[in-house]
């Protein structure tokens, strides 16, 4: 547990509970002098969980009427929570607040956390993936600009492949679900289909997106390997075993550290190729949520307020590298004049979000279980396809039987 402030059980006033996950709660206790220096009376407690337990920490607090009064929530865990009536709706909050300006957010980056017309959630960072690159070895293959569609992005992969000396066009780890699923959101038909009722993965754009993904191993321009067997992804990187990294904001971080000074400006980063264009990312990031459960509702908006603040999340940025869910804080000096961060800035204005279901994580991770077996040539991409449909058909039962009894329910009524 981190506390912030330094209230004792004596002290007058309210004590608000705020959950975090993972590193952010370091970041945050830095925040709250400020703000309780503003609200004498308002006490912030942190807890901070680990990524691995957060989810079922906060699953078994809501079984026990013991939620927080506030907390950070990833945006794919927002329609669980929301099912489960959980979260206090905040849109008559935000028409009321003076400092949360909707309009002033990435609007498909706020559009994750409104679940079924319901806005449970304020974005406070954001996170995307695009590609990271070396700017020397395109160029040196020929490329001065890098890849803006998937035409251009096969050719530079096929330059710079030389498997036969160990040498990949790019990483994409088997086991992690985000780069195919990048490519998925660039097509027009949805992932899920119905309602979210059934998986539309054999529809002509995803067995698109899965035939790139599938081509760029079997045209041996990625190694068909895990993260774990990948290594130590930045030192490859910068030995130029891999030409593309395919990643999130926290690796510039990590680049910028790993790698020598010598090499800094060897790399760049760019928005993501689409299949005829420039191409859309998911919609990542988390929440700040409110407990229906909470008896301190207005303190807790307080603070979410506080934390939305544009140099609020700028001071963020600095303290985590977490990018922030307001378009104003990317004015600051820190982001607006970093030229690997830019990219970053322009992905967020071209990004999905995931399908709004509380089994969106279970099926992505069936998702690409069937997708490696497609890279190993068990399956075909039609077989693979059907086969994700299938699994997620299965995960979806339950789901199904809910809202047609829901709709039988409210169709009986007089």
């Amino acid at each position: 547990m981190i506390a912030a402030g330094c209230a004792s059980p004596h002290d007058d006033g309210t004590t608000l509970t705020f959950w975090t996950i993972g590193r952010e709660g370091e970041a945050v206790v830095k925040l709250l002098p400020e703000f309780e220096r503003m609200h004498p009376g308002v006490h912030v407690k942190v807890q901070q969980l680990p990524m691995t337990a957060a989810h079922q920490k906060l699953l078994t607090a809501f079984a026990g009427s013991s939620t927080p009064d506030l907390s950070q929530l990833g945006n794919t865990w927002l329609p669980e929570f929301a099912a489960l009536n959980a979260l206090e709706p905040l849109q008559p909050r935000v028409d009321r607040s003076a400092a949360v300006k909707q309009d002033d957010y990435f609007a498909n980056i706020w559009a994750t956390s409104v679940i079924d017309g319901k806005l449970v959630g304020v974005p406070w960072y954001v996170d995307t993936r695009l590609i990271f690159y070396r700017t020397d070895l395109l160029k040196a293959a020929g490329f001065n600009a890098p890849p803006r569609d998937w035409n251009e992005w096969r050719k530079a992969l096929a330059a710079l492949s030389k498997p036969q000396d160990g040498i990949y066009g790019i990483l994409l780890p088997t086991n992690e679900y985000e780069q195919l699923m990048s490519l998925a959101l660039q097509q027009p038909e949805p992932m899920l289909r119905d309602g979210g009722r059934y998986g539309n993965f054999r529809s002509e754009g995803f067995r698109r997106a899965l035939s790139f993904y599938v081509d760029t191993f079997r045209l041996h321009q990625a190694p068909p390997i895990t993260n774990v067997e990948a290594g130590n992804p930045w030192d490859e990187f910068g030995r130029g075993v891999y030409a593309f990294y395919f990643s999130g904001p926290w690796n510039i971080g990590e680049f910028r550290k790993r790698l020598p000074a010598t090499e800094q400006d060897d790399w760049a980063t760019a928005p993501l190729p689409g299949p005829d264009g420039a191409g859309v990312g998911a919609a990542g990031g988390s929440s700040l949520v409110i407990f229906r459960q909470s008896e301190h509702k207005d303190e807790a908006w307080t603070l979410i307020e506080y934390l939305s603040r544009p140099d609020v999340q700028q001071r963020f940025y600095e303290l985590l590298g977490d990018m922030p869910a307001r378009r104003s804080a990317w004015d600051g000096d820190g982001l607006r004049n970093d030229p690997k961060v830019l990219a970053f800035r322009e992905q967020l204005e071209h990004v999905k979000p995931t399908p709004p279901v509380p089994e969106w994580e279970q099926i992505a991770n069936e998702m690409q279980l069937v997708a490696a077996q497609a890279v190993a040539g068990t399956l075909s991409i039609d077989e693979a396809a059907a086969e994700m449909d299938r699994r997620a058909d299965r995960i979806l039962e339950k789901r199904r039987w809910i809202l047609d009894h829901e709709r039988h329910a409210a169709g009986a009524a007089p």
